[in-house]
């Protein structure tokens, strides 16, 4: 018998009845506050980080009447109007920080229950659907807001907290493994940026040309018609942002994001699909290796070209006059061959650390949505055999 099913045949053989949250927290209003502070704190869905924002002259003083709140050990603090895509957490780290008003805080009796079991639970399926269905909308703007009065009905299992220890341990030890797994995903990629480099870099014997001269065009795209569903993509800076079922272009091309904090970042265009006006649009001429260009472009660092302080800025008349070493057809293709390799191991989720990391990523989600269902009294939690049996046969299915 695992440790898991020792602890449920003991404590809770009957089941886990539910809770809701407000039984167990408080919510705590913006406070001022006189403490030095060099940096604003926002949250993130790997907890509460830094941000750039500076408070005037490094301090907020005693008569600030925008009510920074203030955020403390095990606390919990969400944004209400992002709350749909995960900003929830709470701070691990730190005493105290300093966070917008614009924020939810709220703390719990820990006494009840453990910060990092509540916060695996609103993760999970069952705390997310509460959570998402508890929004309310703001007449007349389309938005949705999660004021704490909402978040306090949510329900949530409540067991005793040794039961809760060892659910957040077999949790913890699943983020662990995936940590380790990404860190190596991470190296690994730097060492294709480092090739790429290498491979890229090329003596004077080879001859430059400018990027003009070997595109047929380069320009914005001017893509007006986007819908939420369509037959074709169409694509913004960074990648697919809408659909269309008006395809202005039907072979590959270069895209470069021409606007914003992603100017430079480089990606291709493929089929049929249209292409949003901040993005620029480089179609290469047929004697020519896209893909080779590609490549040369991403390891060109185009962001360093942006112009601007406040909405950088990269032109086409910029990318016309870039030089780029063109060495013979065939190598070409070899450093394209060698770089497509190395970048489907770094990227492919079919293959290598990225197919293990998005096989372990289910593979936590189904533990810790199975683990976290608990039912109202009168049921038991699933066991950890049980688990295993069902997680097996899904890795088969997978």
């Amino acid at each position: 018998m695992s440790r898991l099913d020792e602890l449920i045949a003991e404590l809770c053989p009957d089941g886990v009845a539910l809770r809701e949250l407000g039984s167990f927290s408080k919510g705590e209003k913006a406070k001022n506050t006189d403490k030095h502070c060099t940096l604003a704190y926002s949250i993130t869905k790997g907890g509460l980080v830094r941000t750039e924002e500076y408070f005037k002259e490094a301090k907020v003083t005693s008569d600030d009447t925008s009510g920074y709140r203030i955020v403390k050990r095990n606390w919990f603090v969400y944004s209400p109007s992002r709350i749909d895509v995960g900003s929830i957490n709470y701070l691990q780290d730190q005493d105290e920080v300093i966070v917008s008003p614009l924020n939810v805080v709220f703390s719990v009796d820990e006494n009840t229950i453990l910060p990092k079991y509540l916060l695996y639970f609103l993760q999970s399926r069952r705390g997310t659907w509460q959570i998402l269905t508890s929004r309310e909308g703001i007449e007349g703007t389309g938005r949705k807001l999660l004021p704490f009065e909402k978040m306090a009905k949510v329900l949530v299992p409540v067991p005793p907290i040794e039961i809760q220890l060892e659910i957040v341990r077999v949790l913890d030890q699943f983020n662990e493994y995936r940590g380790v797994l990404s860190e190596e995903l991470s190296t690994r990629r730097k060492q294709y940026e480092y090739y790429r480099n290498q491979l890229l870099s090329f003596d004077t014997t080879t001859p430059k040309v400018l990027l003009n001269d070997i595109a047929e065009n380069i320009s914005s795209g001017k893509n007006k018609d986007r819908l939420d569903e369509g037959a074709f993509p169409v694509y913004g800076s960074t990648g697919i942002i809408a659909k269309t079922n008006n395809p202005v272009y039907d072979h590959e091309q270069i895209l470069v994001a021409r606007v914003g904090a992603n100017a430079g970042y480089v990606h291709l265009a493929d089929g049929q699909y249209d292409v949003s006006d901040n993005t620029l649009i480089v179609d290469i001429k047929k004697d020519y290796l896209l893909k080779y260009v590609y490549y040369m472009l991403v390891n060109m660092n185009l962001n360093q070209y942006a112009k601007g302080g406040g909405q950088p800025l990269i032109t086409a008349g910029q990318l016309k006059m870039l030089s780029i070493p063109v060495p013979k057809y065939e190598v070409q293709q070899r450093i394209v061959n060698v770089l497509d390799n190395f970048d489907a191991i770094c990227s492919d989720l079919n293959i290598g650390l990225p197919a293990e990391i998005e096989a372990r990523q289910k593979q936590y989600e189904y533990y810790r949505d199975l683990l976290l269902t608990f039912v109202e009294t009168g049921s038991t939690l699933a066991t950890d055999r049980q688990t295993d049996r069902q997680t097996d046969r899904q890795t088969e299915h997978n």
